[in-house]
C-alpha cells in the first residue's frame, strides 16, 4: 500500500499545479520545497529531446540521469554524446549495472535471450534505484496518449515508500511533441527515420511496420511491454499506445508566421521613470508562436462558440471562443518591464503584454502587478502563448489571448475553451484569499 503521506503530498501537488502548463510544471517542480531534491531521468530516445531542452532552459544544473545498459544502439550512445554537446546541461550522470552483478549474472551477455525481465531488471531497474536513492522525486517523459494505465496519469504521482515521480508532459499529445521538437529545431533520434518510435536496447528492439503499434517493436513476440522502471505496486503503468494516436507529420517551421500587433500600439523598449510616458516609442510586432502542449483534459461541459475570425486572420480567444482582434492597446509591455513603473499606465483602457515565447513566463507576473495595483481595463497577452496557457493567464487576470492564424488552425476554439475552467483559481479570489 502506498505511503499515505506521499498520496497527500502528491494530490496537494496535482490541485495547486493542475491549470499549468507542461513546462511550468516543470519548473514549479524544480524549485517546490514539497518536492525536495528532484533529477531526470532520460534514455535519450525517440522523444527525450523535449524535456531535455525544457530542462536546459529551466534549471540546467539538474542531474540528468542516463542508463547506460550497455546493449544499446550505437546511434543512441551518439545522440546522447550530440545532445550533451549541444545543451547546456551541466550535471548529465551516466548509470551503468554493477559489473561485478554483470559478470554473476550476464557474464556472455546472453541473459536477455533467456529472461528479458532478468536482463532489464539487472541492467536498467536496480542501476536507476542506485541511483535515484538520493532524490526525493523524479521526472518522466510519460504522456497519457501512450495508453494503458496511463490515460489516467497526473502531473504527480506517488512512488512508495518514498519518492514522487513527476511527469510534465502528462497532458501532451504526439502532435505536441512533433511540434515542439520542430519549432525549438531540435534533433531528431537517428533511428526514427528508419522506422524505431520506440528505442530501447538494440537485442530487443526491432523497426515498426506501417499500421503498427509505436511500441510493437519493444520485445517483439512476447507479453513483455514495460522494462521494470515505472512500475508501481507491481502494476504496469505504461501501455501500448492506440493505432490511431500516433504521431503526425511535423509542421514546417515556415509555417507560422509572426502577427503584427496593430501600428498605433507603443511599445515600451524601455522602463521609463514613474509618471513619465513612453518616449520613442514604436510599433511592436509579437514574435512568433509556438504550439507547445495543448493536451490537457477536456472539461465535462465544455461551451460551443462560432469562429467568427478568417482562416488567414489573428483571432483573439476568449472565454467564449475566438474573436476578430478589435481594439487598439495603448502600450504594449515587454517582459523585462520594470514594475516601478506600471503605475502611470493603470487608466488605459487597453494594455498588450508581450510573450515573447512560451518558456518565457514573466508576462504573466506583470498581469499579476497590474491588477493588483488596481488596473481595471482589458489586458491583452501577445506573443509565443498557447492553449495550454489559457488558464493559467486568465487566472492572474489576462482577459484575452491574441494568436495567429497559424495557430488558430493547428490548436481550433474547442482545445482553448478546454482549458476556460480557470474561474475558481482567478487573480481575485487568490487576492482576496
Amino acid at each position: 500500500m502506498l505511503d499515505a503521506d506521499l498520496d497527500s503530498r502528491a494530490a496537494t501537488l496535482n490541485a495547486r499545479y493542475r491549470n499549468h502548463a507542461a513546462v511550468q510544471v516543470l519548473r514549479h517542480a524544480l524549485a517546490d520545497p514539497d518536492l525536495g531534491r528532484v533529477a531526470l531521468v532520460s534514455s535519450f530516445g525517440a522523444e527525450s529531446v523535449v524535456l531535455l531542452h525544457m530542462l536546459s532552459v529551466a534549471r540546467p544544473d539538474t542531474p540528468v540521469l542516463f542508463i547506460d545498459t550497455e546493449m544499446l544502439f550505437p546511434e543512441t550512445l551518439d545522440y546522447q554524446r550530440a545532445l550533451a554537446g549541444r545543451l547546456p546541461l551541466t550535471d548529465i550522470r551516466v548509470i551503468r549495472a554493477d559489473p561485478a552483478a554483470v559478470a554473476a549474472t550476464d557474464p556472455d551477455g546472453t541473459l536477455h535471450r533467456r529472461d528479458t525481465d532478468a536482463c532489464c531488471d539487472l541492467r536498467k531497474v536496480l542501476p536507476l534505484e542506485g541511483a535515484l536513492s538520493g532524490f526525493d522525486a523524479w521526472i518522466t517523459g510519460r504522456k497519457r496518449f501512450q495508453g494503458g494505465q496511463r490515460v489516467e496519469l497526473e502531473f504527480f504521482e506517488p512512488e512508495a515508500p518514498s519518492r514522487l515521480r513527476v511527469n510534465p508532459l502528462a497532458h501532451w499529445r504526439p502532435q505536441d511533441v512533433a511540434d515542439y521538437m520542430d519549432e525549438n529545431a531540435l534533433p531528431r533520434h537517428p533511428l526514427v527515420a528508419r522506422g524505431y518510435p520506440s528505442i530501447g536496447c538494440a537485442p530487443c528492439t526491432s523497426p515498426v511496420r506501417a499500421g503498427e503499434d509505436p511500441r510493437s517493436g519493444r520485445w517483439r513476440g512476447s507479453e513483455k511491454t514495460e522494462c521494470g522502471i515505472h512500475f508501481i505496486g507491481g502494476k504496469i503503468v505504461r501501455g501500448p499506445v492506440p493505432a490511431e494516436t500516433g504521431p503526425a507529420e511535423p509542421m514546417p517551421a515556415d509555417a507560422m508566421p509572426a502577427e503584427p500587433m496593430p501600428a498605433a500600439a507603443a511599445r515600451v523598449d524601455a522602463a521609463p521613470p514613474a509618471g513619465v510616458a513612453p518616449a520613442g516609442a514604436r510599433a511592436a510586432a509579437a514574435a512568433p508562436l509556438s504550439a507547445d502542449q495543448p493536451g490537457r483534459p477536456t472539461m465535462t461541459d465544455t461551451p460551443t462558440a462560432t469562429i467568427h475570425a478568417l482562416p488567414e486572420a489573428p483571432v483573439l480567444v476568449r472565454d467564449d471562443g475566438f474573436h476578430p482582434v478589435e481594439g487598439e492597446p495603448t502600450v504594449s509591455l515587454p517582459p523585462d518591464t520594470d514594475p516601478a513603473t506600471l503605475g502611470q499606465y493603470l487608466n488605459a483602457p487597453l494594455i498588450a503584454v508581450e510573450f515573447p515565447a512560451m518558456t518565457d513566463g514573466r508576462g504573466f507576473s506583470l498581469a499579476r502587478i497590474l491588477r493588483e495595483l488596481g488596473f481595471a481595463g482589458r489586458l491583452r497577452a501577445t506573443g509565443g502563448l498557447i492553449a495550454d496557457q489559457y488558464a493559467m493567464a486568465r487566472r492572474v487576470g489576462i482577459d484575452e489571448v491574441q494568436i495567429s492564424a497559424a495557430l488558430a488552425r493547428r490548436q481550433p476554439e474547442t482545445q482553448w475553451l478546454a482549458r476556460a475552467d480557470w474561474r475558481a483559481w482567478d487573480h481575485r479570489s487568490r487576492l482576496v484569499g
